[in-house]
């Protein structure tokens, strides 16, 4: 939907307009299969992301926190649907005519491992479809919601070649419907991460149905993902391939992402490097900040612009867990360290991609294992995890990429020094996890970097081998982990070394006595290794405490707590706007900040977990 409606007495104009157009449905119509839709009835609106409505222009830049009945109305009008699948036409679902929507919704087609067709033919949006895109103030937003029925390309219908009813409980991947609590957990942990400036899409409103139900929506500048241009690479479609790639290309310029770009080879050349360098910062990102998100060689659990999605198998760690693997069904899934392998995998596609469309050839993907933005992933994957980890230590960025520059000796001894006890595993093993396998890390580098500038500057002498050891012991730590061994020793006494090195040369950088860059550098090194930051199994406990009392708090305390929570886990903590008028926040009723309270100490409890 595009500028119209602006000069309008109805204040949710632009958001009643979300009919399920959108560019892609033009370009290429073999990249999605269009569904009719109908009213579903009993949602209630649970919640509404104020900020980023505001932002996307989908409510007046005046508009309250507030669930008013005109916009509860539009909400439900809007995104509360179900569409007509095959097995209702099949089987002649009736469906009065009040309840049928004008026009079609995409249910889009890309690659996906769990389908047994590696080429992306019966495979994309199993429980979702898009519900249209929307312009505002330059920038385009694509807007889609899970739970919405099941569509022909779940991995049911192709293992099972046979179509599902919508809410059937025996076709794995074959539902159709979405869980509330889910949509709660991804509010959350998407919300933490845009605030922390990690790309993600973000959830724009979660509608409840009875059942513990919900239609979860989410918004995006662009969904579309690397599996989107997989699909037709690999079935050798030229022209859906271009057309996908060129919507693409078209939103990232119109949205100022991207410069202007002249010329379809130069267009074409920048997409793939641009590609390569979003791809390594994100893969670098994930490892630094222990972000598991499934990296795969099919494309198909992130954005194309490296944004999060598909929240239900995304976790961030307390420490650097780095034998987890997530258990899917039938596959076990990559570990965090092979993001970047697999990250590169994707890169390295992008590049056959790039020629393809070029050349009009598509040569195989082996011939591109030395192309050139290869080598811009390598350089761009080392460059930001060394970056963050200094950034962990307290530097600020300017400092940081300076510090790489001038005294890379220093940065990478204790980048080897760090590394040593980030990947240390317990003694006990592999073991067996809710929702997967995962072989526990020992010490907890964050405590370290988080205490050691308030420390160093107390004791100017060094700590000393056994209390570093003392502060990095986790609690997964068995009684073998903590006997204090010459070699641990040694490691010890490394770290510091090369820890009080590297502060003393970005003082000497910096043009700071380093008695005063102490005190610097601690509450960034606080502020970036919280002690109550957030973790899968923090966010999985919070999400419950929340799922067990949203009966009994009012709409308003529950968006109030929310935000919140959110606000809590940011680096600097700040409330969130609440419009123009920059309104003090409402007070929280007691229950609320009961709950509130508790949800926090879930995050404090797992802080080291999954």
């Amino acid at each position: 939907m595009q500028e119209r409606a602006r000069h309008t007495s109805d204040p949710y104009a632009r958001l009643r307009g979300i009919d399920g157009g959108h560019p892609l449905q033009s370009a290429a119509p073999g990249a999605y299969v269009p569904y009719r839709a109908r009213r579903r009835r009993g949602g209630r609106v649970r919640f509404v992301n104020f900020p980023l409505a505001r932002e996307m222009g989908l409510i007046p830049p005046d508009h309250d926190d507030v669930v008013s009945p005109g916009l509860s109305r539009a909400i439900l009008d809007t995104f509360s649907l179900t569409i007509v699948n095959e097995w209702d036409l099949a089987h002649g679902t009736r469906i009065a005519a009040r309840d049928l929507l004008p026009g079609t919704y995409m249910a889009t087609r890309y690659l996906q491992l769990q389908h047994p067709d590696r080429r992306g033919r019966t495979s994309g949006d199993g429980r979702s479809i898009w519900n249209g895109s929307v312009t505002h103030r330059g920038t385009t937003w694509d807007v889609s919601s899970c739970g919405t029925g099941v569509t022909r390309l779940c991995p049911a219908t192709a293992a099972e070649s046979r179509f599902f009813k919508t809410g059937n409980r025996y076709a794995s991947y074959g539902c159709g419907t979405a869980a509330l609590a889910e949509g709660l957990a991804a509010l959350l942990m998407s919300e933490v991460f845009h605030h922390d400036g990690i790309a993600t899409e973000r959830v724009l409103a979660v509608i409840e149905f009875p059942g513990g139900f919900a239609i979860n929506v989410r918004a995006a500048k662009s969904l579309l993902r690397p599996s989107h241009f997989f699909a037709p690479l690999r079935q050798g479609d030229y022209a859906s391939l271009d057309a996908c790639v060129g919507v693409y290309i078209d939103r990232q310029i119109a949205n100022g992402d991207w410069p202007p770009i002249e010329g379809r080879a130069r267009r074409l050349r920048f997409f793939a490097a641009q590609t390569a360098k979003t791809f390594a910062r994100v893969a670098a990102t994930f490892e630094r900040e222990y972000i598991f998100c499934w990296l795969d060689w099919d494309g198909d659990n992130i954005l194309a612009d490296g944004g999060i999605i598909d929240y239900g198998s995304v976790r961030q760690f307390g420490l650097f867990h780095r034998e987890y693997r997530f258990e899917d069904v039938d596959r076990m899934s990559t570990t965090l360290p092979e993001q970047r392998r697999k990250a590169r995998h994707i890169v390295q596609s992008f590049a056959q991609i790039r020629d393809f469309l070029l050349s009009g050839r598509k040569r195989p993907l082996a011939s591109f294992r030395s192309d050139p933005i290869l080598a811009l992933f390598d350089h761009e994957f080392e460059a930001t995890r060394d970056r963050l980890l200094l950034q962990h230590v307290g530097l600020d960025r300017d400092l940081a990429d300076r510090m790489r520059r001038v005294e890379p000796e220093r940065v990478a001894r204790f980048a080897r020094a760090h590394a040593w006890f980030e990947r240390a595993r317990s003694s006990r093993g592999p073991q067996r996890v809710a929702d997967g396998l995962s072989w526990n890390a020992v010490y907890s580098t964050r405590d370290l970097l988080r205490e050691l500038p308030s420390r160093s500057r107390e004791e100017p002498s060094g700590l000393g081998a056994h209390e570093v050891l003392r502060i990095a012991l986790s609690s997964y730590a068995s009684r073998s982990d903590r006997r204090e061994t010459p070699w641990r020793l040694r490691r010890a006494r490394e770290f510091e070394r090369s820890y009080r090195d590297l502060v003393a040369a970005a003082a000497r950088n910096a043009g700071v006595e380093l008695d005063a860059f102490w005190a610097v550098i601690a509450p960034r090194a606080e502020a970036s290794n919280r002690a109550d930051r957030i973790t899968g199994d923090g966010i999985d406990a919070a999400t419950a405490r929340l799922m067990r009392s949203r009966k009994r708090l009012s709409t308003r305390d529950f968006h109030e707590l929310v935000a919140r929570f959110v606000s809590a886990q940011q680096a600097l903590p700040t409330r969130p706007r609440r419009g123009p008028a920059n309104r003090p926040a409402p007070t929280l009723a007691a229950r609320a900040a009961a709950l509130l309270g508790r949800m926090q100490r879930a995050l404090h409890e797992l802080r080291e977990g999954l």
